[in-house]
């Protein structure tokens, strides 16, 4: 039996903002409300469910993505003003990373998750 993630929950101070947030930089859409969450199809078989929450610790998530998907979200977060990093403690700021002969890139999203993109695993 292969093992896959089907969704998680992702915290945040506004749910719907959040979820829009996110559907808007990955070029997806905020699905009809899951229970009391926001919800995101990342994919088949993923869903981000987003939840109102008071306080909470930033979480780390990483998307691998398509060299044409990268191009596009990369210009999305381009195109917002957001800060973007080579590295996950962003110390370099406007770059891009080529590990694994690949691209990737760290920015953090309105609640303050660390988001991760990178094109090769």
């Amino acid at each position: 039996m292969t093992i896959t993630l089907n969704h998680t929950i992702v915290p945040a101070y506004d749910k719907e903002t959040s979820a829009r947030f996110f559907a808007q930089i990955f070029g997806l859409k905020v699905e009809a409300p899951i229970g009391h969450f926001a919800a995101v199809h990342v994919n088949d078989k993923l869903t981000l469910d987003f939840a109102d929450r008071k306080g909470f610790e930033s979480h780390h998530y990483a998307f691998h993505v398509s060299d044409e998907e990268f191009d596009a979200i990369f210009a999305r977060v381009k195109e917002a003003g957001l800060e973007y990093s080579s590295d996950p403690m962003h110390h370099n700021k406007g770059q891009l990373n080529y590990r694994n002969g690949g691209r990737g890139f760290y920015f953090y999203d309105l609640d303050g998750h660390n988001l991760e993109l990178l094109t090769r695993a």
